[in-house]
Formats: C-alpha cells, sequence, structure tokens
C-alpha cells in the first residue's frame, strides 16, 4: 500500500509509516493528478480536501489529518466513499492546559503589560502590581480533558479549583480533588477566575454574556483559550471599562484575525490563538496519525475516526436503519433524565442482538453526549469517553423481542432514577418509533417536539390538555396514552408541530400532574 505525506509530520511519524508501507513527501505536485494513485494521505491544515479531490481518489481508504479539527476535509464525502477520516485530539491536550495556565499567571501579574512599558522604557512597579493566585479559586466551566488538566496545574498553584459539568461523574471531580459546583451560576459566584473549556454548541455559544457576567464576583477575572464565541465580546468589553472584572485573559475570538476594542484595553492579555501552537503538539499530532494510518490500512481499531468506523458491510446493512432510532433514543433518556447519566444500558432484543451492536452503543451515546462534550463520540472511543466522565456503559443482547421483531432499549441510570425508554424501526423509509417510556408501553412516531404528562388516570385529562395546547396556539400532531390499570396511573405521550412556550410549561405544571417533561430533540 501507498502513503502520501503531503504536509511535513514528525520524523517518528513518517519513520512509523515507512515500516509497513510505501511512502512519498509531496507537498508540490498538483493533488488532484496524483491522489488516486494512494490507499492513505497525511495532511495538516493546508491541505483541502474537497468532495472533487475524495472522489478522485479511487484507492484511496483513510485520511490521517494530523491536528484538532477536520475543517478541511469534506468528512461527508469520504463517509459516502467508505474512507475513514481520523485526526490526533489528544495531541494538544498539554499545550492548550499550559497556554491556560500561561494566560492565567500572565493576568494575574499583568505581565505582558509590565513588559511592554519596560520596552518602552517606564519603569512601572506601583502600576502593574497584581495578585497572588494561591489561595484564589479558579472556576473551571467544562470538566473534560483540557479543562481536567487545568485543575490539575491550578491545585499546583496552591489555588481552590471549583469546576462545572453536569456529563462528569462526582467520581471524577473528588479523584482530582475538585468541588463539583451543581449549577453554573454557582460557579461564577463562587470564582475569583474563570476559565472556559465547553464545546462551541447553540446552548454555550455567549455563555459568558451579560447575565452571565453580572453573576461574577466583583473584581473577578476571566480566561478563554477554547472558543471564541464561547464569550460575548461586547459584554466583556462593557464589564472591563466599568471596573465589574478586573481583566481577561485571551487566546481565541469569535472572528479571527481579531483587531476589536479588547486589544484596547490594558487590563486584557491576549494571544493570536497559540494554544496548539507547541512543537511537541505539532510532533505529537503527527506521530498519532501516523498511528492512526496504521491502524486503519492493517485492519485495526481506528480510535481517533471522526467519521463511520470501519465494520463489516453486512453488519451495517443490517444496523443502518437503527443508528438513527438509537441515537434518537438516546437523546430521549436523557431528556427525560433531566440530570446527568451515572449508567447507560444499551439493549438489543431480536434477530438484532446477532450482529455487531457496539454500532447501536455508539449511536446511544452520541445521543445522550450530542452538544454536551466536546469531542466527536465514535463507535471506538464512545466508552472511553464516557469512562472518562465516570459514567458506565453496559450492553446486552437477547434473541427474543416482546412487542417488535427487533427492539433497542436505553436504560439511564441519573441520580438515583432509573429512565428507560424503547423504540423500533418501521417501513422502508425507515420511521423511528417510540416503543416504550418510562415504565409504560407506548406506539409512537418519534418527532422533533415530544411531551411526556404522567398522571393518575381519571376522566376528561385528555381534552383539558388538548384544550389548553389549543388556546396556546400549539398544534398537537399525534397522541399515545398507556396505563397501568384503569384508574391506576397513565401516562400521555404527544408531539407538538412547535416547542411549547415557557408559558404553557408553567400552565401544564399547575394542573397537578405528577410529572410533565419536555423533549427536544431538534
Amino acid at each position: 500500500m501507498r502513503v502520501l505525506v503531503r504536509e511535513p509530520i514528525a520524523d517518528a511519524g513518517v519513520e512509523l509509516l515507512r515500516s509497513r508501507f510505501a511512502v512519498d513527501i509531496d507537498t508540490d505536485s498538483p493533488l488532484e493528478e496524483i491522489i488516486d494513485r494512494y490507499d492513505a494521505i497525511v495532511i495538516r491544515s493546508a491541505t483541502r480536501l474537497g468532495r472533487e479531490e475524495i472522489e478522485r481518489a479511487a484507492n484511496l481508504k483513510v485520511i490521517g489529518r494530523a491536528g484538532v479539527g477536520v475543517d478541511n476535509v469534506d468528512v461527508d464525502a469520504a463517509t459516502r466513499r467508505g474512507i475513514v477520516v481520523a485526526n490526533a485530539p489528544e495531541s494538544t491536550i498539554v499545550s492548550a492546559a499550559e497556554q491556560t495556565i500561561g494566560l492565567l499567571v500572565a493576568l494575574a501579574r499583568n505581565i505582558p503589560q509590565a513588559h511592554a512599558a519596560l520596552k518602552q522604557g517606564r519603569w512601572e512597579r506601583s502600576r502593574w502590581s497584581g495578585i497572588e493566585l494561591a489561595g484564589k479559586t479558579l472556576g473551571v466551566i467544562g470538566f473534560g480533558r483540557i479543562g481536567q488538566q487545568v485543575s490539575r496545574r491550578a491545585i499546583g498553584l496552591a489555588m481552590n479549583v471549583v469546576a462545572y459539568d453536569p456529563f462528569v461523574g462526582r467520581e471524577r471531580f473528588r479523584e482530582l480533588g475538585v468541588e463539583q459546583a451543581e449549577t453554573l451560576e454557582e460557579l461564577l459566584g463562587a470564582a475569583d477566575v474563570v476559565t472556559l473549556h465547553s464545546p462551541l454548541t447553540d446552548e454555550t455559544r455567549r455563555l459568558i454574556d451579560r447575565d452571565a457576567i453580572a453573576l461574577m464576583r466583583d473584581g473577578a477575572r476571566l480566561v478563554n483559550a477554547a472558543r471564541g464565541a464561547l464569550v460575548d465580546e461586547e459584554a466583556l468589553v462593557e464589564a472591563i471599562r466599568s471596573g465589574k472584572l478586573a481583566g481577561a485573559a485571551l487566546d481565541v475570538f469569535s472572528s479571527e484575525p481579531y483587531s476589536g476594542p479588547l486589544l484596547e484595553l490594558d487590563q486584557v492579555v491576549s494571544t493570536p490563538h497559540l494554544a496548539a501552537s507547541t512543537d511537541e503538539a505539532q510532533d505529537r499530532a503527527g506521530v498519532i496519525v501516523a498511528e492512526q494510518v496504521v491502524a486503519a490500512l492493517d485492519g485495526g481499531i481506528v480510535t481517533n475516526a471522526v467519521n463511520i468506523p470501519v465494520v463489516d458491510q453486512a453488519d451495517l446493512e443490517v444496523l443502518g436503519p437503527f443508528i438513527p432510532l438509537a441515537s434518537q433514543l438516546g437523546r430521549i433518556a436523557v431528556e427525560l433524565a433531566g440530570g446527568p447519566p451515572r449508567r447507560i444500558t444499551v439493549a438489543a432484543h431480536g434477530p438484532l442482538s446477532e450482529y455487531d451492536t457496539r454500532l447501536l452503543t455508539a449511536a446511544v451515546l452520541n445521543g445522550v453526549f450530542q452538544d454536551r462534550v466536546d469531542q466527536v463520540v465514535n463507535v471506538v472511543n464512545a466508552t472511553v469517553i464516557a469512562s472518562e466522565r465516570g459514567i458506565d456503559v453496559v450492553e446486552e443482547r437477547d434473541r427474543t423481542s416482546r412487542d417488535y421483531t427487533n427492539t433497542v432499549e436505553v436504560r439511564l441510570l441519573s441520580d438515583g432514577e432509573e429512565i428507560t425508554v424503547s423504540g423500533t424501526t418501521i417501513g422502508p423509509e425507515p420511521r423511528l418509533f417510540l416503543g416504550g417510556a418510562l415504565g409504560f408501553g407506548i406506539d409512537m412516531e418519534i418527532t422533533p417536539h415530544m411531551v411526556f404528562v404522567r398522571y393518575a388516570d381519571q376522566p376528561g385529562v385528555i381534552g383539558r390538555v388538548g384544550s389548553m395546547f389549543g388556546d396556546g396556539g400549539i398544534n398537537i400532531a399525534n397522541m399515545a396514552v398507556s396505563r397501568t390499570k384503569e384508574g391506576g396511573e397513565a401516562l400521555m405521550v404527544f408531539s407538538i408541530d412547535t416547542a411549547a412556550t415557557s408559558e404553557l410549561v408553567d400552565q401544564l405544571h399547575d394542573m397537578g400532574f405528577d410529572d410533565v417533561r419536555f423533549v427536544d430533540l431538534g
């Protein structure tokens, strides 16, 4: 097999590839003219592999990106061609954590400002006096891999560390000697310095806005070496100018290169997105991606695959329709739980159980973790990601299936309550159906907006609920009702065309139902 190294990587990575395959290092030839000769290609950030290049790559089996992102690769096009796309997400963890600590120290002691003044001939000892970090409280928002590394280093500086991440188990916080904040508001009010390490999602965009800043301590400081759009930069400028915040240290910005008002403030320490820019991180990325390429070409486990894993085609044909179902069931389960999971059980019932159900487990975890963790979840890293967060993952297989030919069941334990949902697929499309939830049998198609109402079975409830939604201008598209026995406990599940308003949510709760839960699948 032949491997094209399109951009420079660590010598050790090249040697690893050469020990197994024929390797060409070619950075100049027109890529579209030579890519069809290779089984694998290794790139960094400068090479773009779009749909056109991928369609020309008749023999390509794996794309190795020596770095974190894959923005320069058309992953969808590669997936459709059965090409594995792998990157090196672990390569920058240490560098990013050290950059954060560097910014933290520079911010506390005004090191860049004092340096600049001295270079300009000004000896300004009193102007640039700072604060000690020892004994101060660092608030870490996002307790994933980088957040945990930052916490370890901050503890080494004798700081008190409190962290917030609803998808990390309590035991993980205890292991690292970090206090767990139950809410974001609690963390913001407790921290002298807040550092951000969350993924960027619709929910976390502008996470630090005017309201969040108002909850922070007067004179607190902010560090962001994660993603620029986590911060409302206009609100941050206002907070620093007003004295609400003492300063900020920023490595990332909402738009880069950045040239806005934050650079005009003496209280802001800034660097041009350098978190991953160390020799060691770049070398590590080259070696890691070389290992991924070797695994892919040898038929091994590609631990950093960002698209579909390499699986048996027969398994994929059978499991394919159930993968989106499993993902939706995972999302429904975690939404119904309303809290971080501690154990997730994925059970396959029926003939489906005879296949490689790791795909279903990965899909469930994808649904559970979607927009809640800072990395891609796939079939080979899903259980590792769960383990890092103190979450047990259990797989079960049962050749029998009670209600349908094949059933996928998800049981999610959260704060002592186990939520169970199950479903199946129907028709050639296929359509995804909910088969059970919260201990009740339910037969209803899964839709983007669903409401689950548990109540004491009595006449008139369905009519009252229907009238309430009608009065609120929200159409009920479908409904299913199940009960334990006449006059016992009942579950009503219905899908609505648009998300429920806060007023409607309050009205439902005010009606005295035992349990009302809204699930928005987007």
